[in-house]
């Protein structure tokens, strides 16, 4: 007896890889029904999960709901309400009135994502590894960044934002670089965070509120002497996937997908532009040059502009330094062909020739901005991954019927089902902040 694979000409409809037992007659007697075992399909089901899971760092402190056949597209979270304190003393022989349970819900709309790799016969054919453990590993990794990134936006929606430690009052004014004097992640900003959550009467996670962090803020924060490293723990159980330390009861995990407000360059070619004239157009809405814009603000530059910039920029924001001072304005429109900006609303100290705009989504002159949360217990509520959540679909050559006559492609894909909503804003902080190695 010996055994080879004869994925190529696999007969079946589910079959990922077909492997038989080859006796000494030449006769092939498959595993399974259609060439592969239940064992086999469950490998590469439970590989895509163990491939995704490691990226779920958004979803891994949340409340969990899973997803019940015919249960319909919307999930609805349920909270309750704390009850009131008791402090007037019973009277004697006296019932006092009884109290209700106040519950509230929050639901979110489920939404189905997914994505696939076609496999052709000869790749199949020629090449030496197996390809359906390669394109699983690649689907798992797509499926866990994208779920993860879902959850990870929904969490950088919250209401309660703290500007690194308060000295600003908005993301447009944070600082970055490697300069003395930046807006960096500092203990004190951690503290502030944990007292808010404190005050809100948010319960920890086993013992401790959690923090979501990029590298680049943890670096900034690890070199403080308060930082216990996850190395010194002395209780090595427990920990959490990407963990890599903590401070001032926060335990923090790592996640290279952490929130960065990032600002992209104002044009193909530069990323900052120069102003040459600054004019009003008219009154009361009118528009005098027949371009169309409905802006009365023109703004000329140096730089050359393109369709593509127009397109792209268009509804953007702008950060204007004028004078030592910065002021965020959003773009309306262009006109190309005279490297001109319409903006929706003129800028309080006015435009000077020279004065350098900057992106405006973002920091101080555009410096990236990284998001940092410190979450307690029942902040958020996501869907389960597993009991429908994530499926593994693999389709063998041929199973599209005449669509595919001569059996020259198969393909491995996923599909999940997802939701993700803020269940207690008050359980939540973002943290904003620069980094030293932002741009």
């Amino acid at each position: 007896m010996f055994k080879f694979n004869l994925q190529h000409f696999a007969a079946g409809e589910n079959v990922h890889t077909t492997v038989g037992t080859v006796n000494t007659s030449g006769e092939l007697t498959p595993y399974g029904e259609g060439g592969l075992s239940a064992q086999m399909k469950t490998y590469y089901s439970d590989y895509l999960i163990d491939m995704a899971e490691p990226k779920l760092v958004h979803d891994q402190f949340a409340q969990k709901c899973p997803i019940p056949k015919n249960g319909g597209k919307v999930i609805e979270f349920r909270k309750f309400d704390p009850l009131p304190k008791m402090t007037t003393p019973l009277m004697e022989g006296v019932t006092p009135t009884g109290q209700k349970i106040d519950m509230g819900t929050v639901s979110a709309e489920v939404k189905q994502y997914g994505g696939f790799i076609e496999l052709s016969d000869i790749l199949m054919l020629a090449a030496i590894d197996n390809n359906l453990v390669q394109a699983t590993k690649l689907l798992g990794n797509q499926a866990g960044r994208t779920l993860d990134t879902i959850t990870r936006e929904v969490l950088s929606g919250g209401t309660n934002v703290q500007f690194a430690e308060g000295q600003v009052a908005s993301r447009a004014l944070l600082t970055g670089g490697k300069d003395e004097g930046n807006h960096y992640l500092t203990v004190d900003s951690i503290r502030r965070a944990v007292r808010y959550l404190k005050k809100m009467n948010a319960e920890t996670i086993n013992g401790s509120f959690v923090g979501i962090i990029h590298p680049d803020t943890a670096y900034d924060l690890m070199s403080d002497p308060k930082w216990l490293n996850v190395k010194t723990y002395s209780d090595p159980e427990g920990i959490y996937q990407g963990e890599i330390g903590k401070i001032e009861n926060v335990r923090f995990v790592e996640s290279s997908e952490a929130k960065i407000f990032h600002a992209e360059d104002l044009t193909k070619e530069a990323r900052n532009l120069t102003a040459v004239n600054f004019e009003t157009l008219g009154e009361d809405g009118a528009v005098t040059d027949g371009c169309g814009m409905a802006s009365l603000y023109k703004l000329t530059v140096k730089e050359a502009l393109s369709a593509q910039d127009s397109a792209r920029l268009t509804g953007a924001m702008l950060q204007i330094k004028h004078n030592g001072a910065y002021e965020t304005v959003t773009v309306a429109g262009f006109n190309t062909e005279e490297g001109a900006i319409y903006l929706e609303s003129a800028p309080a100290g006015g435009v000077s020739d020279g004065d350098i705009i900057f992106p405006g989504e973002a920091g101080l002159e555009g410096c990236d901005v990284y998001a940092t949360l410190i979450i307690g217990d029942n902040a958020y509520g996501t869907t389960e991954i597993e009991g429908g959540g994530l499926e593994h679909i693999v389709k063998q050559l041929g199973s599209a019927g005449t669509s595919d006559p001569l059996n020259q492609r198969a393909s491995a894909g996923w599909k999940a089902t997802k939701a993700a909503v803020r269940l207690v804003e008050p359980y939540m902080v973002r943290i904003e902040t620069a980094s030293t190695f932002g741009m």
